[in-house]
């Protein structure tokens, strides 16, 4: 284990000895080297305050200010005694009214157009449309007809807007209505026609006579507790 033993870079009788005078020697070197200053002067250049304010410039900034500030007081003052007083001067003309020169030119101006305006008014209003909105109704009326014709469910579940019970009651109200014109119309047709003993005339039929037309009562689709009746056609 020669080899990792301290080796001196001069002879010496005690190995360890040399090794900790070395170390020694070492370590106030390294000292030394810590504290020795620097002869060369790297450090930035002192800052002077006179350098970066200039009271001067700041000085006479502040008398221009002064100077501005009493010239705006004093022209306020004369404005201000001028708006009290009227003025030194009495240059006012009493009688004297404001006249444009162009006021003729900017009236006929103004009325041409205005019938302009009104021309093209006229024309929009007496323009007959090109597109009929009601044709585009019925149009519309008959491919709803289809719609429900060939759809599998009820046309008023795709319109949430739409109460599917009112939908119904309102299809049962036409129901009869056309049954009721229906009976009216045959009543009027027996009326109108003579009896076997030869004698015509008409023999009003009414509700009230104890007969009733008989009546079918549907559900609704939206309540099963709600029922609407419709008049069946009699005869």
């Amino acid at each position: 284990m020669m080899h990792r033993a301290y080796q001196p870079l001069t002879p010496a009788n005690n190995i360890y000895l040399r090794q900790r005078w070395d170390q020694e020697f070492y370590e106030e070197h390294r000292k030394k080297i810590s504290l020795a200053k620097s002869v060369i002067d790297n450090n930035p250049p002192k800052t002077y305050m006179h350098l970066h304010i200039k009271l001067k410039k700041l000085q006479m900034e502040g008398e221009r200010l002064a100077i501005v500030e009493r010239d705006n007081r004093i022209l306020l003052e004369k404005m201000a005694h001028i708006m009290r007083t009227g003025g030194r001067v009495d240059n006012r003309k009493e009688d004297y009214k404001q006249k444009s020169l162009n006021k003729t030119k900017r009236q006929r101006e103004l009325l041409r157009i205005t019938h302009e305006n009104f021309a093209i008014l006229k024309r929009l209003t007496a323009k007959e449309p090109h597109y009929h909105h009601m044709r585009w109704q019925d149009e519309w009326n008959i491919n709803q007809r289809y719609m429900m014709n060939i759809s599998k469910f009820p046309h008023y579940w795709k319109n949430k807007h739409l109460v599917p019970y009112e939908v119904h009651k309102e299809k049962i109200a036409d129901a009869n209505r056309r049954i009721r014109n229906r009976q009216e119309q045959h009543v009027n047709h027996k009326g109108s026609r003579p009896d076997a003993s030869g004698s015509k005339g008409s023999v009003p039929m009414s509700n009230h006579s104890g007969l009733q037309s008989p009546q079918i009562c549907v559900q609704s689709p939206s309540s099963p507790h709600v029922e609407d009746c419709i008049v069946k056609e009699s005869g």
